[in-house]
């Protein structure tokens, strides 16, 4: 039986920071990306009941109790609220075409935002998935996947492995004068 003092396992799927306020509990509460914590059952509800709430139980943090889910919302998520990072990968790389579409079509926000990362860190390699990520979500994977490989420096890596050695580009005036100390590589003589 589920009580106010029920504590249920909450999760951070988003890859950023959430928080919420609950002004009736005096409660401001940060998650870290993938952090989990135990919270009550009543400041779940309290949350579900605030403008916003529900976006935030349902699209960035899991709750990890299905009665619970029952009992705040009425209903059963979908299976993608509840996908892994791993589950991402097995249906990306395993996974048919239109199990992958119906994922795009009722994954939460965090979800999404996972399909989008992993595409590109694994990367995905079915061209089909990929125009479906870009017109489901308007993430171009070919695009990121070409940035992410992209040197910024504009060399090759070899050359960024060199170190910047300053080298002189021409030889040093010659001095008439012998008492004119040795050249410092200095560009100008300082004065005292």
């Amino acid at each position: 039986m589920i009580t106010k003092d029920t504590m249920v396992e909450v999760v951070n799927k988003f890859g950023g920071t959430v928080g919420y306020d609950v002004p009736d509990l005096g409660v401001h509460r940060n998650f870290n990306p993938r952090e989990r914590k135990e919270i009550s059952f009543e400041e779940l509800e309290k949350l579900s009941y605030l403008p916003g709430g529900n976006i935030v139980l349902t699209d960035y943090l899991e709750i990890k109790n299905e009665d619970v889910i029952k009992r705040l919302f009425g209903k059963e998520f979908e299976p993608e609220y509840h996908y892994s990072n791993a589950d991402i990968v097995e249906l990306m790389t395993k996974g048919s075409l239109d199990q992958f579409l119906d994922c795009l079509d009722f994954a939460p926000e965090s979800v999404l935002e996972a399909i989008k990362e992993i595409a590109v860190n694994l990367p995905l390699n079915d061209v089909l998935k990929r125009n479906a990520i870009q017109e489901k979500l308007g993430f171009d994977v070919n695009k990121a996947i070409e940035i992410k490989n992209t040197k910024y420096d504009g060399g090759d890596e070899d050359e960024s492995n060199k170190t910047n050695k300053i080298v002189r580009r021409t030889a040093p005036m010659k001095s008439n004068d012998a008492s004119t100390p040795a050249p410092t590589g200095r560009r100008y003589k300082p004065t005292k």
